[in-house]
């Protein structure tokens, strides 16, 4: 790499790890401010907060670092087209494209590091953030279904349950059925259902077996049993698919899509951004140039003016069609990439006219 090609990078990623260092910190200050209260109330031990906004800074910088990028991107190109750097650097010969080469270099350091941390590193930091605000910040709020829940394990196995309590891993009225085709072979209920150490008790147990000429009824006041399910396969919690790695996700989906879940939408949102939000960092370096590196009338103000519009803008897209998907048929696919689409037709426009 040349000397043109270094001092850019380097400009590049110091810009980007300053606003990160600049913006976490500011980040976990607001937080604390609004969440002390409940920390107080609930004497939270100084560790587990820690270990909270450990979690907190991985969990959002991952987040927000496409935005993290742009914002870097227009401050020091603007930087250098104030200081008439770039005309410089093209009056010597050297062509637009070339110039635009040390950013998509940085732009790929920065979205494969992302990449790497959102498949694997941010699952687990999301865990722990979400399990510190629903334990600590928000006891009690409803995370996932717990009345009539009716679920398919299977092409044959159907399970119900009135009443599904997460905390004391037990349900009531619960019933349990096989088919064979549309022929129900064997059904099993029982007044409820307690999981422990691997065993299940059922209490009023009664297994019913249908062969073709007689029905088996098996009773029990107390029944022990081994049953082919896990006791969080009654509802997951709405934020599961944020703690699961990539191949752990793609499971889980494959196997809620076979169960007809309701919340595959949301499952297939999560898993598609995690290869959306690198792909759109390096869109949003693209647009960065393009808009920072004329020099304007009104300086550096009219650049960062027009480059946080646009993220707002793009912000807005992907918010709003996330949500539609979440909470419709609207395809995830499209909602998740549409953003990255027009936005990636718009840098091309724009990249063209900053060329001229």
């Amino acid at each position: 790499m040349k000397i043109l090609d270094w001092y850019i990078l380097k400009r590049y990623l110091g810009t980007f790890f300053m606003m990160i260092l600049l913006f976490i910190p500011i980040g976990i200050i607001v937080d604390l401010s609004e969440k002390i209260d409940n920390m107080l109330e609930h004497q939270v031990p100084i560790d587990i907060v820690a270990g909270y906004y450990l979690n907190f800074t991985i969990y959002f910088a991952n987040l927000l670092f496409p935005l993290f990028v742009f914002l870097s991107v227009i401050w020091f190109t603007s930087k250098l087209a104030n200081k008439t750097e770039i005309i410089a650097f093209l009056s010597s010969g050297v062509s637009f494209w070339r110039f635009l080469r040390p950013y998509m270099i940085g732009a790929i350091i920065i979205c494969l590091s992302a990449l790497a941390m959102g498949l694997f590193l941010a699952p687990k930091a999301s865990q722990g953030f979400n399990e510190f605000k629903y334990s600590y910040l928000k006891k009690g709020k409803k995370i996932q279904e717990t009345k009539n829940v009716y679920r398919q394990l299977n092409d044959s196995m159907y399970l119900y349950a009135n009443n599904f309590r997460p905390l004391e891993k037990s349900a009531t009225y619960f019933t349990l059925e096989y088919f064979n085709g549309n022929k129900l072979k064997t059904k099993i209920s029982a007044r409820e259902i307690i999981f422990k150490d691997s065993i299940y008790e059922l209490k009023n147990y009664v297994k019913r077996t249908i062969l073709d000429d007689k029905d088996i009824i098996e009773k029990a006041t107390t029944k022990d049993t081994v049953l082919p399910f896990n006791i969080d396969e009654f509802t997951p919690v709405t934020y599961v698919a944020e703690t699961l790695n990539y191949v752990e996700l793609s499971k889980f989906i494959e196997k809620e899509s076979k169960r007809g879940s309701s919340d595959i939408n949301r499952y297939k949102v999560v898993a598609y951004k995690r290869w959306s939000i690198p792909v759109s960092a390096f869109i949003l370096t693209v647009i960065g140039v393009a808009v920072s590196s004329m020099k304007r009338r009104g300086g550096m103000g009219v650049n960062l003016a027009v480059g946080i519009s646009l993220a707002f803008v793009f912000i807005f897209f992907d918010k709003v069609l996330g949500t539609l998907a979440n909470q419709s048929d609207f395809p995830p696919i499209v909602a998740v990439w549409f953003p990255n689409i027009s936005f990636g037709i718009l840098a091309i426009y724009l990249l063209y006219n900053a060329k001229r």
